[in-house]
């Protein structure tokens, strides 16, 4: 081997990975750093609420009642006498809950759906597209409504909201990750191992799915921001999570009052801030995990 041969092998023993490329590119980004952060922060004060505050979510305390901001309540009380500082920390729970559950039961069917079809192609793409299109066509509210009253007792309102957004929800994630796999699996990689006899089910997970793993975090991703605000609009017209487990879509539905619209803006706008900062930070996330790993981006 020559000194030229070594070289150039060296040079591609220390060449960087794909993913290592991504994450350098993705950490040097920083709008999609700082909304990362702001989203963790979320998150982990979600999580420790009952460790920052120890007032009740749902005694209602007629003594307190639309009292405004002060020292004893940071974010002042609600129309039930209800601390809102207390109620938002316990709302992003449920939220996020919704969003991430979502997200990951989406994300499965969508890829399993999208994947099936378009590496199989003819009769099962045939099938599973208009089931797919069958899927979006459907009312979302009129299923809302009839999934609400069937299951109503029987599962906890919070995991009947996540069942009906994720059955009506999935059907986008399939039909991107099937024009993926299209496109994917006319490479030489997939027919060599379609030549020596490897089972379908292990070229799609080993070669398939790995080489549109980036379009599937970046779609998991924007689907999270999307499950959250079906959440928060179902809650607010009193259609998803219940009343008596805070959320920021529920805590919103007082300011369907004039009063509290007009007068008591402090009940309504805290879950609408939150709202508005988390979805905004989810979507720059996924931005900046589309523009790492996309190869071409030089942003």
């Amino acid at each position: 081997m020559t000194l030229a041969d070594k070289q150039e092998a060296l040079t591609q023993q220390k060449s960087p990975s794909p993913w290592t490329i991504a994450r350098r590119k993705f950490v040097k980004n920083k709008l999609a750093m700082i909304s990362l952060t702001f989203l963790l922060t979320v998150i982990i004060l979600s999580i420790l609420a009952p460790y920052i505050t120890t007032k009740d979510i749902v005694r209602i305390d007629f003594t307190q009642i639309s009292q405004p901001p002060s020292s004893e309540s940071w974010l002042g009380t609600d129309t039930n006498g209800r601390d809102v500082f207390t109620r938002m920390l316990y709302a992003g729970r449920s939220s996020l809950t919704v969003g991430l559950t979502c997200m990951l039961f989406i994300t499965l069917i969508g890829t399993a759906v999208g994947a099936i079809a378009g590496y199989f192609g003819g009769k099962v793409d045939q099938w599973l597209m208009r089931f797919t299109d069958f899927m979006l066509m459907f009312p979302f509210m009129i299923f809302v409504i009839v999934l609400n009253t069937i299951l109503v007792g029987k599962i906890s309102g919070l995991w009947t909201l996540i069942i009906v957004i994720s059955l009506l929800s999935w059907g986008g994630f399939a039909r991107v990750v099937r024009s993926k796999v299209l496109a994917e699996k006319e490479n030489e990689y997939v027919l060599a191992a379609q030549s020596i006899g490897c089972k379908p089910y292990k070229i799609i997970m080993k070669h398939l799915l790995p080489n549109i793993a980036s379009i599937i975090i970046v779609q998991a991703t924007l689907m999270m921001a999307v499950t959250i605000v079906a959440e928060s609009g179902l809650s607010f017209l009193g259609l998803g999570v219940p009343p008596d487990t805070p959320s920021w879509g529920n805590m919103l539905f007082e300011a369907r009052n004039s009063d509290v619209l007009k007068e008591k803006v402090w009940i309504w706008v805290p879950p609408a801030v939150a709202i508005t900062l988390v979805i905004l930070s989810i979507n720059f996330i996924g931005e900046g995990l589309k523009d790492a790993l996309n190869p071409k981006s030089r942003r």
